[in-house]
């Protein structure tokens, strides 16, 4: 693993045109730092034994059954609307 230095944190900042003190870019050093330094922890474990996953737990599809039926009549609908024009609802302008 190689260390992430300080002069690419503050590369890195400047891409983002953040404005780092000293002490954030020592920090930001450090943390970035303890970051890599736990993944790489993580790449020495054997994994060979476990499959290949891309959720943690089953997923299921948790939604109801679509099932067509009748909507509500259009006057229905448009009876509570503040405001409608040509059987939509009016809505005031976003742009002018």
């Amino acid at each position: 693993m190689s260390a992430i230095t300080r002069k690419e944190v503050e590369h890195v900042a400047n891409l983002a045109r953040l404005h780092l003190t000293e002490e954030e870019a020592e920090r930001y050093t450090k943390d970035l730092n303890a970051i890599l330094g736990f993944a790489a922890k993580l790449n020495e474990l054997d994994t060979s034994s476990v499959q290949p996953t891309s959720h943690a737990t089953d997923v299921k599809n948790v939604m109801r059954e679509d099932v067509n039926r009748p909507s509500l009549p259009l006057t229905e609908v448009l009876k509570n609307a503040p405001d409608h024009e040509d059987d939509q609802f009016k809505v005031p302008a976003v742009f002018e």
